[in-house]
């Protein structure tokens, strides 16, 4: 028998895969804006709502999926861990990557080589990377 679920539910799977992959431990320092998602803990590593994160990641997927060329969508991440990443989501989706050292002026001064204009930016850390949000 099938059913139909809105995309928009958590599935219990997702949440097991959640769970699996250790995508709800976060770290010991706490963001004001993020408290009310956050679940404290005595040994003082916070957990995210596993809710929250399949809500924000759908958000998320519904933004870059509404970019009609694939390649305006720039994702970026000058940080070790994050480098990866980008490479493989941008394989995956066809977005275009920047993984390492993001040159000053790539989306603002039109006579580097290197200039384009992308349609909607991802970055993996806001601090680390907050150089091509600035220019974006």
């Amino acid at each position: 028998l099938l059913y139909e679920v809105s995309i928009r539910e958590t599935v219990e799977e997702d949440v097991l895969k959640f769970l699996a992959a250790g995508t709800y431990l976060g770290g010991t320092n706490l963001d004001l804006q993020m408290e009310q998602d956050i679940y404290k803990r005595k040994s003082g590593i916070n957990s995210i709502h596993p809710k929250t994160t399949w809500e924000k990641l759908l958000s998320a997927a519904a933004a870059i999926v509404a970019i009609e060329n694939p390649a305006d969508v720039s994702v970026v991440s000058s940080r070790n861990t994050g480098q990866r990443a980008v490479l493989k989501f941008a394989a995956a989706t066809g977005a275009t990557p920047i993984a390492g050292c993001f040159t000053p002026g790539t989306f603002t001064n039109q006579i580097q080589a290197a200039f384009w204009e992308p349609h909607l930016l991802v970055v993996t850390d806001p601090r680390a990377d907050h150089q091509p949000l600035t220019e974006a």
